[in-house]
């Protein structure tokens, strides 16, 4: 019988007053006590307290069991055993006084549970309170046990000390499990703060290992070879130039860039300069090309720390909250195997982390647009295995879309827009320029003189000063100093030869390795190592073996295991090194001593810097004389520096035959860029063959000279592609005729690299005006600064239209002190022109402005008394007509440029009684012009000229209402009158 049916013929009215006698009534409070509590305590049968006698209970329980019988319905046992119901209830109940718990223990134990409890404790000093019934009566008992327990709990409940005890009772299990809780996330702790615990020590590793900077040549004398890298770093600029893009509407010829193949103008986006470290400011995605040692890795140290302390309102804070992730490629691609994936960065970089990332972190951090992935050297992986990196970064975007990406590369290792289709921006790390290298050189001076006693204090001073004279000076060692490499190098070298700088890229490597490799222990003050000395030229010997098994293997690293063998082979032959030990310690030796190899990450050996290594390996290629391996490599630019090295180290019969070599593999390609590459190469190598036979020379020069110079536009825009190599071959200023100049300069101003500046300043004072107008034109292209300083402020005014793209190179201009002649290019804002205009006073003005940038010219017209000329191409020809009437307060205009929609603008309401010549733009079919009123409102007009710029005619009316002094109207589809000439 379920309880609740013995709830229906037992009503709670009846049981609860009989349940409720058998236990003592207490006072309010808690009940706390130090010990359990027995339930005998309540209960009215045992100990002091006891009130009821085990016959009352029986009486008790008789009355319960006779009110379910006395119900309606069927008899839930037989009625002889009436008696025995009664005895086995009194039983069950009486057990109450020998369980120890308490009331708040028996409300959480449950009616059912209590009930089995109460029936387990009779049946313990007995036999079971059921066994002589039969099996309804035993339901019945039990059901009548349950519902007599769920009363006793009711009964609990309502107790004044219930409520306190089990408020009491919670909070100390309360308490209890949040200690056991705190004790768990100690010992296991919650996903989310592991990770955080694990980025903290990772920030924490990564700035300790990328926070220094180590400066070649500066470890001389106890002075400190490695710098703080926030004190050491020197802030580098990259070049932004986007692609150009054909606009319509504008006149061919009126100075833009539009070329004798293309009838339209091309509008060049603006090259712009940023600081380098702000470079994911702007982009999130960026390939950063820049050449061998012009700080591309110590720019992906200076992201990578600055990612770990930047503020979030300063001027790095689009780096804060980033985890950085550097990733030098030639250590991930040394061993041959598949590029990692974001759970392998750690691991693959050799970081000592890598093994206490929470499972899933790196994927958490990507996942959630946190990542600043540095990818350094795309150059550094073999030529077969870009397309592989190439679908590896691919496949990193795709998964990760939503983080921040530099990969760095040579200028040339991947062709242009490599990346462009995973939304990468192309950018160019600048080479240093005359302020950046003359700060260098105080750093650097800076710091050797912190390591310095008192007497080489004024020394130092001295060293500075004169290398600073002979930079600026010296152009051979102006070319050397591009690069903070070769800046540290040339510093270590003037002051380890007292003021002495040997001449030429040869000399200068050899003059560094006497230093690097002839340096003692006491010298450097290093205690330890070997214990032996070992010659310069076994050192090179050794050294130039790794490299060159570097450079053969298109790898930039190895293995420590790999270098040990190739030195192991050489030993036998080399009883001066053998005798310091075996492989192993001579290679020891080389690591701690030579100042040229390093240790990137455990097990992988590298060169300080790729010209070393290209150097060396140059000279064991001569040695070997694998000339089929070099002349095979003459159109890959990665071999440049090898090949060049190569002839210098050649004798004169070996350097004729490679530069042989080199010319039959040109002359076996076909047409086009590789081919003139491998030629223009044969022709840089000249510099460096002191020696050499005569005919192998005009051998030489027959190819160099059949490219250089280019005939035509198009010719030296396919030369610029070859790279900066082009420039050292390119003719000077007054070799040849105006023509060969021009498309020189051209050549070198589409050579993608500020390293073209220094060779067209040297044009800035041709005296003709193509040349000079080019040279204005190309601005756009490079460093704004820079070529400021260096070009535009070198080129003589006279007649020269200085075209300007942007506010930055307007200002620069005014800086300059302005010019006459000037075309503004590009959308510049009006109070920015106006500024310029009121305060140079020009005397002729080109806008030349995309038509959506409307340029009011009475906010700029005030100030133009000293105009003569005045071309306004794109302004907004829906102008009102008062507008145009500010035209005729100019005194000295004599020459005027409008779009014809402009001039049906003004209908008669302008004229302009000085005006003698007028050109007419018509970008699209206009309704006819009334050429009637011209005489009337242009009376000394000499020079009509009309512009149409499509295959369409343009109406003229009025034509015999012109008197017969009037000028001929001349219509030309394309010319080159004002601004600069058109650049390829």
């Amino acid at each position: 019988m379920d309880p609740s049916v013995l709830g229906v013929r037992l009503a709670s009215s009846a049981i609860a007053p009989l349940i409720r006698q058998l236990f003592v009534r207490e006072g309010p409070g808690a009940g706390l006590v130090d010990r359990p509590v027995r339930l005998s305590s309540y209960f009215s049968l045992r100990g002091e307290r006891r009130t009821l006698s085990p016959t009352q209970v029986r009486g008790l329980a008789l009355r319960l069991v006779r009110g379910a019988v006395a119900s309606p319905g069927e008899r839930p046992f037989p009625a002889d055993e009436e008696n025995a119901v009664v005895d086995a209830l009194t039983r069950t109940l009486c057990a109450l006084g020998g369980l120890d718990m308490d009331d708040v223990q028996a409300v959480r134990l449950g009616h059912r549970e209590l009930a089995r409890t109460l029936y387990a404790r009779a049946a313990a000093d007995g036999p079971a309170p059921d066994h002589e019934l039969s099996a309804d009566a035993s339901v019945f008992l039990t059901s009548a046990v349950e519902w007599a327990s769920l009363h006793i709990l009711q009964f609990f409940t309502q107790r004044s000390t219930f409520v306190a005890r089990t408020l009491v009772d919670q909070s100390r299990a309360q308490t209890e499990m949040i200690a056991k809780l705190d004790e768990l996330i100690t010992r296991a702790p919650r996903p989310d703060a592991r990770r955080a615990s694990f980025e903290r020590r990772y920030r924490a590793q990564l700035a300790a290992k990328h926070g220094k900077l180590t400066i070649y040549g500066i470890d001389l004398t106890s002075t400190p070879g490695v710098w703080p890298l926030d004190v050491a770093y020197l802030s580098l600029m990259y070049t932004e130039e986007a692609d150009e893009h054909p606009t319509r509407g504008t006149r061919p010829g009126t100075g833009g860039p539009g070329t004798q193949e293309s009838p339209g103008r091309f509008v060049p986006a603006h090259t712009t300069t940023h600081l380098a470290d702000q470079v994911l400011a702007i982009h999130p995605r960026v390939l950063l090309r820049g050449v061998a040692g012009s700080g591309k890795t110590t720019l992906v140290q200076w992201l990578a720390v600055s990612a770990t302390r930047a503020a979030p309102d300063g001027p790095l804070g689009h780096l804060h909250g980033l985890i950085p992730f550097v990733l030098p490629l030639r250590t991930l691609t040394r061993h041959g195997e598949r590029l990692p994936g974001p759970e392998r960065f750690l691991e693959a970089a050799g970081s000592p982390l890598a093994g206490a990332q929470p499972d899933g972190w790196a994927d958490h951090v990507l996942t959630a647009g946190r990542g600043l992935i540095l990818v350094d050297g795309i150059d550094e992986v073999p030529a077969p295995e870009r397309d592989r990196a190439r679908s590896w970064l691919a496949d990193l975007i795709a998964a990760y879309p939503g983080n921040r990406w530099l990969v760095t590369s040579r200028p040339s290792a991947v062709r242009e827009r490599w990346l462009a289709d995973d939304g990468f921006a192309e950018l160019t790390l600048s080479p240093m320029n005359a302020a950046d290298v003359a700060s260098f050189i105080h750093r650097w001076h800076s710091a050797a003189r912190a390591g310095a006693a008192e007497p080489h204090l004024a020394l130092l001073d001295g060293y500075e000063r004169q290398l600073l004279t002979a930079v600026r000076t010296k152009p051979d060692l102006g070319r050397l100093a591009t690069n903070p490499l070769m800046c540290g190098l040339i510093c270590a070298l003037h002051r380890d030869r007292h003021g002495y700088l040997p001449h030429g890229r040869r000399e200068l490597y050899e003059a560094a390795l006497a230093m690097l490799l002839s340096r003692r222990d006491r010298e450097r003050d290093i205690p330890g190592g070997t214990g032996a000395e070992l010659r310069q030229e076994p050192q090179t010997q050794l050294l130039q073996r790794l490299a060159y098994w570097l450079i053969r293997n298109g790898r930039t690293e190895m293995d420590r295991g790999r270098a040990e063998a190739v030195i192991g082979e050489a030993l036998p032959a080399m009883p001066e090194a053998a005798a310091i030990g075996d492989a192993r310690t001579v290679f020891a030796h080389l690591l701690l001593r030579s100042g040229l190899l390093l240790e990137p990450s455990p097990g992988a050996v590298t060169f300080v810097h790729r010209t070393f290594q290209d150097y060396l390996g140059a000279r064991a290629a001569v040695e070997a004389w694998d000339i089929g391996l070099l002349t095979g490599h003459a159109a890959d630019d990665q071999w440049e520096d090898v090949i060049r090295m190569a002839i210098a180290h050649a004798r004169p019969r070996e350097r004729a035959e490679l530069l042989d070599g080199m010319l039959s593999a040109g002359d076996a390609l076909p047409e086009g860029r590789e081919r003139n590459r491998v030629h223009l190469m044969a022709g840089a190598c000249l510099e460096h063959a002191t020696e050499l036979d005569p005919a192998v020379r005009a051998r030489v020069a027959e190819r160099v000279n059949a490219l250089i110079p280019p005939p035509d536009p198009g010719a030296a825009r396919e030369l610029a592609t070859v790279g900066p190599l082009v420039l050292d071959l390119l003719p000077g200023p007054g070799e040849y005729g105006e023509h060969e100049s021009r498309m020189a300069v051209i050549t070198a101003t589409r050579v993608q690299s500020d390293a073209a500046i220094p060779f067209l300043a040297r044009y800035a004072d041709d005296p003709s005006l193509s040349v000079r107008s080019q040279l204005a034109w190309s601005w756009f292209r490079f460093d704004t600064v820079r070529y400021a300083e260096e070009v535009i402020a070198e080129l003589a005014p006279e007649g020269l239209y200085f075209v300007v793209q942007n506010e930055a190179e307007l200002r620069v201009l005014a800086e300059l002190g302005g010019r006459p002649l000037v075309q503004l290019w590009g959308g510049i804002e009006p109070s920015v022109i106006a500024e310029y205009v009121s305060r140079y006073r020009p005397t002729a003005l080109v806008f030349d402005v995309p038509r959506d940038v409307r340029v009011p010219p009475w906010k700029l017209l005030r100030s133009l008394d000293k105009l003569e000329s005045l071309t306004l191409t794109f302004v907004d020809p829906t102008m009102p007509a008062d507008d145009w009437r500010e035209l005729g307060k100019i005194p000295r205009l004599t020459e005027l440029g409008v779009d014809v929609r402009q001039l049906l603008t003004m209908a008669d309401t302008l004229t302009l009684p000085e005006l003698t010549g007028l050109e007419l733009f018509v970008t699209q079919p206009a309704e006819p012009i009334d050429v009637s009123t011209f005489p009337v409102r242009f009376p000394r007009l000499t020079a009509l000229t009309i512009y149409p710029e499509g295959p369409f005619e343009v109406p003229l009316l009025g034509l015999d209402e012109l008197p017969a002094s009037f000028p001929m109207i001349t219509t030309e589809r394309r010319t080159t009158t004002k601004g600069a000439v058109p650049g390829p």
